[in-house]
């Protein structure tokens, strides 16, 4: 019986991938342990959306090999799947590199490490979805992979090649998973993939007919994972607006609100056309959280650009932002772009955006207090003994009971009665 540690990083789509693995693993008899010197094998299921991911990777195996210099250890991911481009990343010590397809079925890779090394096939050679669900019976929330991939090419981003084009899972296998969660008592669940609004373009469906089935599907409740701003039409809007089921809770894939930067990034929308959708989600729904992914720093973003984007976050009313300073990445488009930014501005443009969100999500919770909300209780922390709990537009409350069964249960509440997060 071998011992393994997996450590996870990025995304929730990775986060998902990494439960998939672990619970692959122990099925096929392996050991989960937490301490590395009693593991016989360290699976890191890395990120590469930013140079500190691969930093930060890069620290973890060598910190693995340092503490038991006998543990294998395993590579997978979207920077063992992009490990081509990867010039200045030292993948020597490593003993095994999994792509993002092969991880999916890591248990035959496991068998013999003296076989080849690397393991990654032409990512854009895989047509098919790949199939996984996995209820984790530490979690409330579902999350459910209907999609992966990306068809668009951002001038910054190297997604794509690390995931591949857009594959969608079929509708049918999705609808099975939400039957099976909702028969485990689960009340919600969030659908995710590396592009949700790309779902079904290579099924001949749409984002619509998926959200119509799950509509008269068993589940109670149910989230959308990051949407580019022009996948949110009238129709999709209008779908949802009288949705018994959808939780008012949008995150928008903005990334910027100055058109100029917006051009540079190849994003495929203006500052005018994202707003004016944000504009119609806070009139076509009572409260929705509207979240939100800037990054700033970007190649020949000028201090007039920054502030564009700034006052126009400001004026869209958002409910928190998400600010990230842009990082170069070899072998993207933008990496080789004139006028790049220094770090000591990008932290400075930041740190602005990170106080204007501060300021917007308290004004947010302040509008919520005297509202009723219904909420889907979560785990009692052994520590506090306090329950957590989410409404339905994403407002994060606790409270203290003595009833040990309200996991995964609904209530209405008066969040005037709380303290909101």
């Amino acid at each position: 019986m071998k011992t393994f540690i997996l450590k996870t990083l990025g995304c929730k789509q990775n986060q998902f991938e990494g439960q998939v693995i672990q619970n692959e693993l122990i099925n096929l008899g392996y050991t989960a342990v937490e301490d590395i010197k009693q593991a016989d094998i360290y699976i890191l299921n890395s990120c590469t959306v930013t140079s500190s991911s691969d930093s930060t990777a890069h620290y973890l195996l060598n910190q693995a090999k340092r503490l038991n210099p006998d543990i294998k250890t395993v590579l997978t991911g979207c920077i063992a799947q992009t490990h081509k481009q990867h010039e200045s990343f030292n993948f020597s010590d490593i003993d095994l590199i999994l792509g993002n397809s092969e991880k999916m079925n890591i248990g035959k890779y496991l068998d013999d490490f003296n076989k080849e090394k690397i393991q990654v096939k032409d990512i854009f050679s895989v047509k098919n979805f790949e199939n996984k669900f996995l209820i984790n019976p530490k979690t409330t929330r579902v999350s459910i992979k209907i999609q992966d991939g990306c068809n668009n090419r951002c001038s910054y981003c190297i997604i794509p090649y690390a995931r591949g084009n857009s594959r969608s899972n079929s509708l049918e296998n999705i609808l099975q998973q939400i039957n099976m969660t909702a028969s485990n008592n689960i009340k919600e669940i969030v659908l995710t993939g590396i592009h949700i609004g790309q779902w079904g373009l290579d099924i001949n469906k749409t984002f619509l007919d998926l959200l119509k089935a799950i509509e008269v599907s068993p589940i109670h409740r149910y989230r959308l994972g990051s949407l580019y701003i022009n996948e949110l039409d009238d129709d999709i809007i209008s779908y949802l607006k009288n949705s018994k089921k959808f939780c008012p809770h949008f995150h928008l894939s903005l990334q910027s609100l100055c058109n100029k930067t917006l051009k540079a990034m190849n994003r495929s929308y203006t500052s005018e056309d994202a707003l004016e959708v944000i504009e119609k989600l806070h009139k076509n729904f009572d409260m929705p959280y509207l979240a939100s992914d800037i990054i700033v720093g970007f190649p020949d973003e000028t201090e007039e650009d920054f502030i564009e984007t700034y006052n126009n976050l400001k004026n869209a009313k958002l409910s928190s932002i998400h600010c990230f300073p842009y990082s170069r990445r070899e072998n993207t488009p933008a990496y080789d772009m004139k006028n790049q930014i220094q770090d000591k501005i990008k932290t400075n443009r930041v740190e602005k955006i990170m106080e204007l969100s501060k300021q917007l999500h308290y004004e947010f919770l302040k509008n919520n207090k005297n509202r009723h909300e219904e909420i889907l209780i979560q785990k009692k922390s052994l520590k506090t003994g306090l329950y957590s709990a989410v409404t339905r537009n994403y407002i994060k409350i606790h409270f203290k009971s003595d009833d040990n069964n309200l996991r995964h249960s609904l209530k209405n509440i008066y969040l005037g009665d709380y303290e909101l997060e």
